[in-house]
């Protein structure tokens, strides 16, 4: 079965869980769009929490034939992949003098949002920049998907927009560019994501070729748009000001994400019948001076087919 965080808030009954849920989706574009796979149930004694796809490497060819003569056979490349559910979050702790001062609810909603936030920022961070083979705590994220694979769009040369007169001079190319590297993909995109000073420079370009469009989301918040795109800038990983997506510090350049969010494409995977997010408040009314809270999701993600996300490289921003 597949959900999305708003479906998953309508199977619980607890109001702060749902106000939780709806603080992830509203705070994270990923989160508050992605699908999903709720598949994956624990094996081994509880340890192992493994999701296993097929993904597409290549595309199906067709031609035309003679009569008499036969098609040449040709199959689609695919190949069997894994990735585990990995559990993230944090936890926060309070003492119960602030309970009797009255403040409580409001340092708890403090520490729950601030949470809340850094978990949030850690899944973008291991969306786009996860690797288990270096943390075996994290699972595989898209620049280690697409590094190498035929959706790596690279112009010939480096696009300059780094200035305004940069962009004056080089927005054409750029667009351009970004639309061959998004005709590329296998359908249209979700998102197009990068780093905040590259999400500056595409509203840049979108006005002066008139693709750029702006509206509010459910939650009241004005969503960007290439065109009818949305522009996802996946801020800075947590407790840092570093950005997700990094910029070179020698050359100025960064990279540009996209993909296409669907079950058959780039999406969530989650435990079977489980909310991805749970929460833990703080417990006053048992012995103990402080107290403990926690925010926790169990999740990866995991790409269907190699032509549902792309990454197009050598964008000057600065």
């Amino acid at each position: 079965m597949a959900v999305t965080l708003a479906q998953a808030k309508l199977n619980v009954q607890d109001a702060l869980q749902m106000g939780v849920i709806d603080e992830f989706a509203k705070s994270n574009f990923l989160l508050g769009n992605i699908t999903f796979d709720d598949a994956v149930s624990p094996t081994g004694g509880g340890t192992t929490l493994t999701y296993g796809y097929t993904r597409l490497i290549t595309q199906p060819t067709a031609e035309f034939r003679a009569v008499n003569t036969e098609y040449s056979p040709q199959e689609v490349t695919k190949q069997r992949y894994t990735t585990d559910l990995k559990v993230f979050g944090g936890s926060f702790q309070i003492d119960r003098i602030i309970a009797n001062m009255g403040g409580i609810i409001d340092e708890v909603t403090l520490q729950m949002q601030q949470k809340i936030k850094a978990a949030s920022a850690l899944f973008n961070d291991t969306v786009i920049n996860g690797d288990s083979a270096v943390d075996a705590n994290a699972f595989d994220g898209l620049e280690k998907a697409l590094t190498g694979s035929s959706t790596e769009y690279k112009p010939n040369d480096t696009i300059d927009l780094s200035t305004s007169a940069a962009v004056d001079a080089n927005y054409k190319a750029f667009a351009d560019e970004l639309d061959e590297f998004l005709m590329g993909l296998d359908g249209v995109p979700s998102f197009i994501g990068g780093n905040t000073k590259l999400i500056a420079k595409i509203r840049a370009v979108a006005r002066r070729v008139g693709m750029y469009m702006s509206k509010a989301n459910e939650f009241g918040q004005q969503i960007e748009f290439y065109g009818t795109t949305p522009l996802v800038d996946f801020g800075a990983k947590a407790g840092t000001n570093e950005p997700v997506v990094k910029t070179d510090i020698t050359s100025g350049e960064t990279s540009l994400f996209a993909a296409r969010l669907a079950l058959d494409g780039f999406h969530g995977v989650s435990m079977a019948g489980q909310s991805p997010i749970n929460t833990w408040l703080p417990d006053f009314k048992t012995a103990g001076a402080v107290k403990t809270g926690e925010v926790e999701m169990v999740a990866a993600v995991a790409l269907k087919a190699t032509k549902a996300a792309g990454v197009m490289r050598n964008i000057k921003v600065q």
